[in-house]
């Protein structure tokens, strides 16, 4: 959802694109809508030269966590923002939108069939709670410490690459890398850096379901954006590669 709805990085089929937002949801966090105003919020607040400390994770971590995951942020003067038209008058949207904690009986339902109360508080209540702690824990990580390959002069919180969180968050823990190139599908910009989500869209790239993807080097060039790792000469780039299983998936055509 993220690098998709939110950021238009790629382009897929719409079928695809409803699975990959409706898999979203599942999170737990709010409707895709909800999710787009949040996200739009938050990013507009920590380009500005000061901040709400909700908004930048700028709190101790337990007043975070308490804030993040029980507290809603309302603002006297709050921005405008204008959900696309193909997003708001879309009807699978607009029934997802006001849906959305009751698609957990998706899931639910045949958890409970197939395996008792026990499936179903794992598979739906376990989950949500380590999906959405997880998203709230490496977010804060994410705005106070780790790895920085870049800075966004002006901007009153920078993004942190949590290394330990790469793999288990698809990619989203490159989160320095997100802030320096917030348009790019790619988030594990260099090979030492795994993005399982890149890895997905690469496949589906070279089965030639996903298209227009939009990489560090297709977006406008930013002059606030500085460099303030000194190694990266001696780093290798990840770049669209071939893929082995798209390879013999569509060895026959």
């Amino acid at each position: 959802m993220h690098r998709l709805l939110i950021h238009r990085s790629y382009e897929c089929p719409k079928w695809m694109e409803y699975l990959f937002v409706w898999l979203g949801v599942l999170v737990g966090m709010a409707g895709p809508i909800g999710m787009m105003l949040q996200h739009d919020l938050r990013d507009w607040a920590q380009r500005q030269s000061k901040c709400h400390d909700y908004l930048l994770h700028g709190s101790g971590i337990i007043k975070d966590g308490w804030w993040q995951l029980n507290c809603d942020l309302t603002l006297k003067h709050p921005p405008e923002f204008t959900i696309e038209s193909e997003v708001a008058s879309d009807k699978f949207y607009q029934f997802i939108e006001k849906t959305w904690m009751w698609q957990q009986l998706v899931v639910a339902v045949p958890l409970y069939w197939l395996g008792g109360l026990s499936w179903l508080v794992w598979g739906v209540s376990v989950r949500i709670v380590i999906s959405v702690g997880g998203h709230w824990l490496i977010g804060y990580f994410a705005h106070n410490k780790g790895e920085r390959t870049w800075k966004v002069e002006g901007a009153a919180v920078q993004g942190h690459n949590i290394r330990i969180a790469g793999f288990l968050s698809m990619g989203e823990a490159w989160h320095n890398n997100h802030h320096a190139y917030p348009g790019s599908a790619m988030l594990g910009l260099y090979k030492d850096e795994p993005d399982p989500g890149w890895w997905v869209l690469n496949a589906l790239r070279n089965l030639g379901v996903v298209k227009n993807i939009r990489l560090p080097k297709q977006l406008p060039v930013r002059s606030e954006l500085v460099a303030e790792a000194g190694n990266l000469d001696h780093r290798v780039e990840r770049v669209p590669e071939d893929c082995e299983i798209a390879k013999f998936i569509m060895r026959d055509n």
